[in-house]
């Protein structure tokens, strides 16, 4: 038994990782990578492998550096299946549709360009059309209720508490070469306690091996409950000084926990009645689908749904953008106002617009509220670097830059350690998914607690489990 790791190895997109058991392929994601638009290119459309030989593709959740690139190995030739939860399936039928969409726009945009310098043109890595043919190979499955990947391979979906739909990959894997049944565990992302909307992170009990995210592996967050008084104080200093809010949000999951937050805040009269823009059609296609799946939420949240007929994620000062030209007439709109917009890491879509018109105006916030991957314009704007480029034109970063981390979905330091020490008869840890930095860090702190295998997984590299 084998894995390789193809991808989100000493850095944090693109996951790819392959398990080769009894003679057959198995992916473990197979994710989009996000940075430098040629790195990212390179990466996207590496297949260093026959794709007509992997059997199956199991999916941990629906963000797009862990499902992005699945309509680029059906175009290689995969025609297995991809098992997800249904959740997960539902999310990924309008995110993969959306990333086509994107692909698509880009680089007509890009083509426009070099018909007029006379050179050659370039293709989308994939369109809408293959992002919807690649849904036809989902299978989605139900939390906590095995099955048969291949022959010797049985996977159960535990909740992982990132993302709705997101999970745990549990694999009991009986070894025909050496006649041995181990427990592999694949964390995904691995969510936080006690977070709005979704239940808690499963904890697992037993495994041999075990396949950790170290997003965060050297960091701690600020506790969850001080969101209502952090973002309070943010929206009443940015309201004193006139000027808007432009929080880049990734369209799932994070957008709807701070619309949560903000209709907390509203209901309890303590922040300026303003207007708070939605403007993400993926969005709000997106938060459709909560009220579809009350077997991600939490006990609160499913009260709410489900006993109440309220909508957590729509109140009297909440408009839902869809329409190009009322995302256009936001950039005329003046005074204080709150515009949540994709992409989150600011690589594309209409956040770009938002910023364009918005950063150079010391009136503003640009309140930064999740995971910004190195060499992303998200990454540029969270360092406050004073220059940063938007549409290959400079703009001046004068406007206020804030940082909330108490959002974030990825378990800490603190979250991932506890999760190890639950674990029983643990051998072997790998981590990944974790700028290099944050992996060794969490390396030796794990080593310093006892655990004497532990290996920071490097692209390319294979092991034998």
């Amino acid at each position: 038994m084998k894995i390789t790791f193809l991808g989100a190895a000493k850095e944090v997109t693109g996951s790819k990782h392959l398990l080769e058991v009894n003679g057959k392929r198995i992916f473990l994601d197979f994710g989009m990578f996000q940075g430098r638009r040629e790195e990212s290119d390179t990466k996207n459309k590496a297949i260093n492998f026959d794709a007509k030989k992997i059997d199956a593709v199991i999916l941990s959740h629906a963000h797009i550096d862990h499902s992005g690139d699945l309509p680029i190995l059906m175009k290689a030739g995969f025609k297995g299946p991809i098992y997800s939860t249904h959740a997960t399936r539902d999310l990924c039928a309008h995110m993969l549709l959306d990333s086509g969409m994107i692909q698509e726009n880009e680089t007509n945009y890009l083509n426009e360009k070099l018909r007029k310098k006379g050179k050659p043109e370039v293709q989308p890595l994939y369109t809408a059309q293959d992002a919807r043919d690649t849904l036809t190979q989902f299978v989605g499955m139900s939390y906590d209720h095995p099955f048969e990947v291949v022959p010797g391979l049985v996977v159960s979906f535990r909740e992982a508490g990132h993302i709705l739909g997101s999970a745990q990959v549990i694999m009991v894997i009986d070894d025909i070469e050496t006649k041995e049944q181990k427990i592999v565990v694949f964390t995904g992302d691995l969510g936080r306690k006690n977070l709005p909307l979704l239940r808690d992170p499963y904890q697992v009990e037993r495994a041999d091996v075990l396949i950790m995210e170290s997003t965060y592996g050297n960091r701690f967050h600020k506790n969850v409950t001080d969101v209502p008084e952090q973002l309070e104080k943010i929206v009443k200093a940015a309201c004193a000084k006139g000027g808007k809010i432009i929080v880049p949000a990734f369209a799932l999951e994070r957008t709807q926990e701070i619309v949560y937050y903000l209709n907390i805040l509203a209901k309890e009269n303590r922040i300026p009645t303003i207007p708070i823009y939605v403007d993400s059609p993926l969005a709000v296609n997106l938060t459709s689908i909560f009220t579809s799946h009350p077997e991600c939420l939490d006990r609160d949240t499913w009260e709410t749904f489900l006993n109440n007929q309220k909508n957590p994620f729509g109140f009297g000062l909440v408009k839902y953008i869809t329409d190009v030209e009322d995302s256009k007439a936001l950039n005329e709109y003046r005074g204080p106002c709150i515009i949540i917009s994709a992409a989150g890491m600011c690589e594309h879509g209409r956040i770009l617009h938002h910023l364009k018109n918005n950063i150079e105006d010391p009136k503003n916030t640009i309140l930064i509220v999740g995971y910004m991957a190195a060499e992303t314009l998200g990454r540029k704007i969270l360092e406050k670097q004073p220059i940063v480029k938007i549409f290959g034109e400079p703009y001046k970063l004068n406007a206020t830059v804030v940082v909330m981390d108490a959002f974030s979905a990825h378990a800490d330091r603190s979250d991932l350690i506890d999760y190890v020490e639950h674990i029983r008869d643990l051998k072997k840890i790998f981590l990944v998914h974790g700028e290099e930095s944050q992996s060794t860090m969490l390396r030796d702190i794990l080593k310093g607690e006892g655990h004497k295998d532990v290996t920071v997984a490097g692209p390319g590299e294979s092991f034998t489990i």
